[in-house]
């Protein structure tokens, strides 16, 4: 039945052509919205893990109630012992220490004295450990521009941008100027063993990289940091297994009042993460449910011209025998052929240009000039599994949906009017 249904409409293209030409070009849509959209929440997950909030972060209760003021003064001391504890109740994660601080860096002249200065924002890592994760994660050896590496303490890196701004190259001497954890100045020398560029604004502006433990001696911050974060294993963030982590981990502490003791929060629990991905989730069942709506619409008009066109071919049907609900489903499957067909046609070209676009990006550095969000200027699609099927609920939804309502005309048909009508 199904074959002799996809014959007729393989001859009369009629009946296949403008709805199977409105599927395809609505489900190209919806799988084209769908990979971008996952594309956003991939980035912002995977920038914001790597550079602020990991899958999961470890801080005191003050410092959490006033990160943005990057107090250091609150941090956690006798860090090496927390992440003794972290890492062996949690092998899943990977955890490493860091520091956030601002300050500015110097820049001397031949004799010593001030030749330029910038202010900058600080990020301790491990970068000297051999199995450390931070490389890695940050991308830092792909995103190098100038120079190398830090290989021996005393060394940082630089932004880019901050380096041509200042009017230093790798090798030259500057000096930090900051606060230390006790709240005195703190000062220390450094060599910038390079530069780097990671595409994201916020960073590219006036970031500096340097090894934990030198920033721990600069800041007087002697087995102390500022924060612990801790990433899956796999790299990929995983909400459930977050929660069930945090939750353990709090649950010791609960009955502590001691402002001092450690909190963990997880990914969407920080910065406002968790509204912006509920907001793309939300506006990604929009999307689907416009394209349903609008292709429903369509197709029901569509269906019922060609209902109206093929009036005298359902009276006769009806008159050699064949039964109103029989004829129905028959129209109801031929739109669930077409429905199919165009699905997969347009989540093949949906793909396709998803797939191009994830591989070459699109680079919107010009329109994120002022952001401060942890977010790279190349925007790109992700393609998810999730991709190649939801092209599928509009396409055969909406098909099947116009035709059931257009296909009810048929009930109307009266076979008494047939020879009237054949006469006429």
């Amino acid at each position: 039945m199904t074959w002799f249904l996809a014959k007729g409409l393989l001859r009369d293209r009629s009946r296949s052509l403008f709805p199977m030409i409105v599927v395809v070009a609505g489900v190209m849509l919806t799988v084209f919205f769908q990979s971008w959209v996952q594309g956003e929440n991939y980035e912002l997950i995977r920038s914001s893990a790597a550079f602020q909030t990991g899958h999961v972060k470890v801080t005191t209760r003050a410092y959490a109630e006033k990160a943005d003021e990057l107090p250091n003064d609150l941090a956690i001391e006798v860090v090496s012992g927390l992440l003794a504890e972290l890492r062996t109740e949690f092998p899943q994660l990977a955890w490493t220490p860091r520091i956030r601080f601002g300050g500015l860096l110097d820049v001397p002249d031949s004799l010593g004295e001030t030749r330029t200065q910038g202010p900058v924002v600080g990020l301790a890592v491990d970068l000297l450990s051999a199995t450390s994760p931070e490389l890695k994660l940050l991308n830092i050896k792909e995103a190098m521009v100038r120079g190398r590496l830090p290989e021996r303490p005393g060394e940082l890196i630089v932004s880019d941008d901050l380096a041509t701004k200042l009017g230093i190259e790798p090798g030259a001497l500057v000096t930090l100027f900051s606060s230390t954890m006790y709240g005195a100045t703190a000062t220390a020398n450094f060599t910038m063993a390079g530069t780097i560029r990671f595409g994201i604004t916020a960073l590219d502006k006036g970031a500096i990289i340097a090894d934990v433990a030198d920033v721990q001696a600069a800041l007087e911050m002697d087995d102390a940091a500022g924060e612990v974060i801790g990433l899956f294993r796999s790299g990929e963030f995983d909400g459930r297994a977050a929660d069930k982590v945090a939750a353990q981990f709090n649950a010791r502490y609960a009955g502590s009042d001691d402002k001092y003791a450690p909190k963990m929060a997880t990914l969407p629990e920080q910065g406002g993460l968790g509204q912006v991905l509920q907001l793309h989730g939300f506006s990604l069942g929009i999307v689907v449910s416009v394209f349903l709506f609008a292709m429903s619409l369509v197709l029901w008009n569509a269906g019922l011209m060609g209902s109206l066109r093929r009036y005298g071919e359902f009276g006769v049907r009806l008159a050699i025998g064949e039964r109103k609900a029989h004829l129905y489903r028959s129209l109801v499957a031929e739109s669930a052929i077409v429905g199919a067909v165009g699905s997969a046609l347009g989540t093949a070209i949906g793909l396709g240009a998803a797939y191009w676009l994830q591989a070459h990006g699109i680079d919107a550095g010009a329109m994120m000039k002022g952001s401060t969000m942890m977010y790279s200027q190349v925007l790109r699609p992700h393609v998810s599994a999730a991709c190649y099927y939801v092209g599928f609920i509009p396409g055969l939804g909406a098909t099947v949906i116009g035709a059931m309502i257009s296909g009810a005309t048929v009930f109307r048909r009266q076979t008494a009017t047939l020879i009237k009508e054949l006469e006429q």
